[in-house]
């Protein structure tokens, strides 16, 4: 949009696809959206009721810049005792979402002209966090084909003097897989070799089926090259409470604190509140919440390998995304959602969104109970495109 009043970076519309889905959504009566990561499961209400007492004891006030220091170390504590790591406290920070952990941690690490390998598929957002940093962004492509593991020696040839950082986010959105420990040990010796930080999205730790989640930033010398971004939004439900955390050496940790101090200045304090109790919880919390999502995503997976012309790995490893294979279709992921949209009256999104890897896929969230899962695949399925 050029407008005289409107800096000139802005001018191109870098916006992204999830930009219009809500307007999309409102096209039928009897739409079924599978498009937004938004579980439809609410907040625990012992962790809303916790916060509630809180705020009522006078919790509403600016908490330190930093964070709460009882969240902080409860953080701590949880690192221990989920993955005997000893995390000094002086290395959390909490922040208002892990989307804005990611915005910060681009500003405080790079300089113009950096360059950052992203994982691909990718979030959304990746690239511009890294451009309005003065970054630029390189796509780093995972295939299907390959499980979306990194191919080390490819990942290898794409870095340069400039490059600064790698991200990675598993379990992944928007492919649902997960980095197998044999890659990121390979990765750790990429990074050792050239001098790397890697930055963590574990945004999705406990949706991690097959395997038990283990943080990158726990082997053996990566502490200190490793820059983890975490949130409450999805492992505990509480999109709209906006809080996370990172976790960085203190240095970095240190410059993203003047970096908050100009933004928000502290997180919402009785967000800060709940995050407390969900982790003091979280035991019981988040087992029948895992459960439920790895039923839709299995459920979810048969019913697309059982259609025509299109195909996802089977068993899904982790979050609630699935990343719908669609080549056979010979369409694009955009014309595919079109059709999905108009003929279905189904959301998704087109894989194009998250990479040029992207393309010939589109992405599917089981935030729906299986029985509205089913009413989108018979939709689906009466489908000249889909049809058996």
């Amino acid at each position: 949009m050029k407008d005289k009043y409107i800096a000139k970076k802005y001018w191109k519309d870098v916006s992204t696809p999830l930009k219009n889905v809500y307007e999309m959504a409102s096209a039928y009566d009897d739409i079924i959206n599978l498009s937004v990561g938004d579980p439809d499961l609410t907040t625990d209400p012992r962790v809303t009721e916790a916060a509630f007492k809180d705020a009522m004891a006078g919790h509403t006030h600016y908490t330190p810049q930093r964070g709460d220091v009882e969240l902080r170390r409860e953080l701590v504590y949880f690192y221990r005792d989920e993955y005997g790591y000893d995390l000094p406290i002086d290395n959390v920070m909490i922040v208002a979402s892990g989307n804005i952990g990611m915005f910060y941690a681009m500003q405080a690490i790079l300089d113009p002209g950096d360059e950052v390998l992203i994982q691909s598929p990718y979030y959304l957002p990746y690239p511009n966090q890294v451009k309005m940093a003065g970054g630029i962004p390189i796509e780093f492509v995972t295939k299907e084909e390959e499980d979306y593991q990194f191919n080390v020696d490819r990942l290898e040839s794409m870095i340069n003097e400039r490059t600064r950082a790698i991200v990675i986010n598993s379990p992944n959105n928007p492919t649902g897989s997960t980095l197998s420990l044999d890659t990121m040990k390979k990765l750790a010796k990429v990074v050792e070799k050239y001098d790397l930080l890697v930055v963590c999205d574990d945004i999705y730790t406990a949706f991690s089926y097959q395997e038990k989640f283990v943080p990158f930033m726990t082997l053996p010398g990566m502490d200190k090259r490793s820059i983890v971004i975490n949130s409450f939004s999805k492992d505990f439900l509480m999109t709209g409470w906006r809080v996370g955390d990172i976790v960085a050496p203190k240095n970095i940790i240190d410059t993203i604190a003047t970096i908050n101090e100009a933004v928000t200045f502290t997180p919402p304090s009785v967000s800060q509140r709940a995050a407390i109790a969900a982790l003091r919880m979280r035991h019981e919390i988040q087992p029948p919440i895992i459960a439920e999502y790895k039923k839709r995503a299995y459920y979810a997976a048969e019913r697309i390998n059982a259609l025509n012309n299109m195909h996802v790995i089977y068993p899904p490893k982790g979050t609630f995304y699935l990343f719908i294979n669609i080549k056979d279709t010979g369409l694009t992921s955009t014309e595919v959602c079109k059709r999905i949209l108009e003929e279905a009256h189904v959301l998704m999104i087109p894989g194009i969104g998250f990479g040029q890897c992207g393309e010939g896929y589109v992405r599917m969230c089981c935030t729906l109970p299986v029985e509205e899962l089913g009413k989108a695949f018979d939709r689906l399925g009466k489908m000249s495109l889909f049809r058996k």
